[in-house]
């Protein structure tokens, strides 16, 4: 058997510093202009623009790309996409950031099992469980649009008309609400099970607290021409404080409001309870 041992670089005649070295044992590099640009060694693993490849455990193969003081990239492209530089796909980091560029009027898909579970489309849209924006005729899945005049955010939706939950919301207590749709309607729910709940008494005066409310009408600053009914947060904190978000009058860390919120739904107990407290007034009264 013949064969060919080398133990330098192997190159052009006359061009001592760009080739093949072998110099190293168990290690091939390929090197232009006496620097190092590619190195490959005993275990597999490739080096681009690096002298060394740090293998991620004895098991794995690693392709390291090291842009050194540039920024490092690999360029995807084909006859349908074209193969000029503004043209496939891009992969690479610029400083501490990774990019994923997609140059082309295409949907950029990512997969597991060999099945599609997300793909941001051509305008946009981010698309989970599906492969068609919500809005375009599709059912099926969640669509994330971009912010714009008449357009969505957010859009859920199922590929089945019975009850089911589009979105549920988790914390360290496990599962604290759901949005839930059916047929024709959306249900909007938080945590009520009596297993999650102690010290329950149905025996308390709804009707005074009630009376402490102050139900307004007013515009936004910023829709002056829409004239509302509702509160003032702050003056429902203190009857029905689970009803509201924030402080009054808080501020962030650079001196800008922070804004108080309120959710209208928790003052339902309060009304229905003194709805049955009047009732009981005029049945009684009735009754003389």
């Amino acid at each position: 058997m013949s064969k060919i041992e080398v133990d330098e670089i192997v190159n052009q005649t006359g061009d001592n510093d760009s080739g093949i070295d072998l110099s190293t044992n168990d290690q091939v590099k390929i090197k232009t202009a006496n620097t190092n640009h590619v190195v490959i060694d005993s275990a597999g693993n490739m080096g681009l623009g690096t002298t060394s490849v740090d293998n991620i455990g004895a098991a794995n193969r690693v392709l390291e790309i090291n842009g050194a003081g540039l920024s490092p990239w690999i360029h995807f492209t084909n006859n349908t996409s074209g193969t000029g530089v503004n043209d496939g796909t891009l992969i690479g980091t610029e400083g501490v950031d990774t990019y994923i560029l997609n140059r082309e009027s295409g949907t950029t898909r990512f997969h597991t099992a060999n099945t599609e579970r997300m793909r941001i489309d051509s305008s946009g849209n981010v698309l989970f469980g599906g492969t068609t924006a919500v809005p375009s005729g599709s059912v099926g899945g969640s669509a994330f649009e971009p912010a714009g005049d008449n357009r969505m955010i957010l859009s859920l939706g199922c590929t089945t008309t019975s009850n089911r939950n589009v979105a549920t919301f988790r914390n360290s207590n496990n599962l604290v609400g759901t949005i839930n749709v059916s047929g024709s309607s959306t249900g909007f729910n938080t945590s009520s099970d009596y297993r999650l709940k102690e010290n329950v008494v149905t025996d308390w005066d709804a009707t005074t607290r009630l009376k402490q409310l102050k139900p307004s009408r007013f515009n936004f600053k910023t829709d002056k021409d829409t004239t509302v009914d509702g509160f003032l947060a702050h003056e429902v904190s203190s009857i029905v404080p689970e009803a509201i978000t924030g402080e009054k009058d808080a501020v962030d860390a650079d001196g800008n409001p922070e804004y108080q919120g309120i959710d209208q739904s928790k003052l339902v107990a309060l009304l229905v309870k003194t709805i049955q407290e009047l009732e009981a007034r005029i049945t009684a009264l009735e009754g003389k």
